[in-house]
């Protein structure tokens, strides 16, 4: 392990460089969100790059050594970018995010203690490594062998996004009573049912299996946090109804990429009032029917289907919106490789969403209930 203090440089000298560093680190972070809605957007390309530069100019200054070897092969990339010699990537914008977050690791670091330590072979390791991809795209462009390299190297910053192959199946699912009763749930008939129903639901795309336990799971959490205004057995029925309706659409619609047709769109968005209709006759369901109702509503009043706005929406609907965006986020797959999403871009996605398609309040309670998971996530980069 290596150690890096700075004794000889002024304190208030440093300090205003580090709060230079954080301020061009958001502005990165900014437009690497941006860039995949609009990755041809030359003046993002140009962002990135500025931002990237002087982060490392404002770190050689002080000579931040567990820095360095990172800083200039993301530094390379971002050029690449920027000069269109190589075409914007999920990947590649995963592994710029990954590394700009483990330096701002170092640095935060660097700013709470006066020292840092790090491992300078593993730093050293993923310099090497990430030059060495920006050259040989410099000499060819991006092929399928880099791509498989930058994958990796994704791997080792946050070995979460690994897919694993032989997940367990439906059959062994944990029993509705004991998974009901570990999430401090009573045992429900109804509910019962309503989790039922989701299994074959779920076995039609390979992309959702599990993904209603996972949503309840952290649904439950953000609702606790927040005070408890939802009723836990509404939000569980609403979370195993919400999204019942999928089910009857086309397979290749669900799984399309690019951009859909309008006609895709409505029919996608009909899936909101299929599911609700489970509940219709129910009485006793009615608030998990609203929450399903509203659950793609927006606090900027830009959803569906009705174009509330926050005030208008109810809390559980809030809940599940940034429950279901960030399951969406952390288990969708990286085009070609077959791996997940990092979990830190899922959580500064939803941040970008607060007080736009997501409530403010609530997102703030979710970076509550992630905290633990992302400081967790750097401790082991140190």
């Amino acid at each position: 392990m290596g150690v890096f203090q700075c004794d000889d440089i002024d304190l208030a000298v440093v300090r205003e460089l580090i709060d230079d560093i954080n301020n061009h680190y958001q502005i990165s972070e900014q437009a690497l969100l941006m860039l995949d809605r609009q990755p041809d957007d030359t003046e993002l390309l140009l962002s990135l790059f500025r931002s990237v530069h002087t982060i490392k100019g404002d770190l050689s200054i002080v000579g931040f050594a567990p820095a360095m070897p990172l800083m200039n092969a993301v530094e390379d990339l971002s050029s690449l970018l920027r000069e269109g010699r190589v075409h914007y990537t999920p990947l590649i914008s995963d592994l710029v995010l990954l590394v700009l977050d483990r330096v701002r690791s170092f640095v935060d670091s660097f700013k709470a203690h006066g020292f840092v330590e790090y491992d300078q072979q593993e730093v050293q390791q993923l310099g090497d490594s990430m030059a060495a991809i920006a050259a040989d795209i410099s000499r060819g462009g991006l092929q399928s062998g880099q791509e498989a390299k930058i994958a990796e190297l994704i791997r080792r910053l946050d070995p979460s996004v690994v897919i694993e192959e032989h997940q367990p199946g439906y059959g062994s699912r944990l029993q509705e009573d004991e998974f009901l009763r570990e999430l401090g749930l009573d045992r429900d008939h109804d509910l019962d049912f309503f989790r039922d129903l989701m299994e074959p639901v779920e076995k039609r795309s390979q992309y959702w299996q599990g993904r209603s336990d996972r949503i309840l799971k952290m649904a439950l959490i953000l609702n606790q946090l927040g005070g408890s205004p939802v009723d836990e057995r509404q939000m569980a029925a609403a979370v195993y109804c919400h999204d019942f309706g999928m089910a009857f659409m086309p397979l290749d619609l669900l799984h399309k990429e690019g951009t859909l047709e309008n006609s895709e769109i409505l029919l996608l968005r009909s899936h909101v009032q299929s599911s609700a209709h489970l509940l219709q006759f129910m009485e006793q369901w009615q608030p998990a029917k609203e929450i399903v109702l509203q659950h793609h509503e927006a606090a900027n009043g830009s959803g569906y289907p009705y174009g509330l706005r926050e005030k208008e929406i109810c809390d559980g609907a809030k809940i599940l919106a940034i429950a279901d965006t960030f399951d969406a986020l952390t288990h969708l797959r990286a085009y070609s490789a077959h791996q997940k999403r990092p979990i830190i871009r899922a959580v500064k996605e939803i941040n970008d969403c607060a007080g736009k398609q997501l409530s403010a309040h609530w997102v703030d309670i979710f970076n509550r209930a992630v905290q633990p998971v992302l400081l967790a996530h750097r401790a082991r980069q140190l």
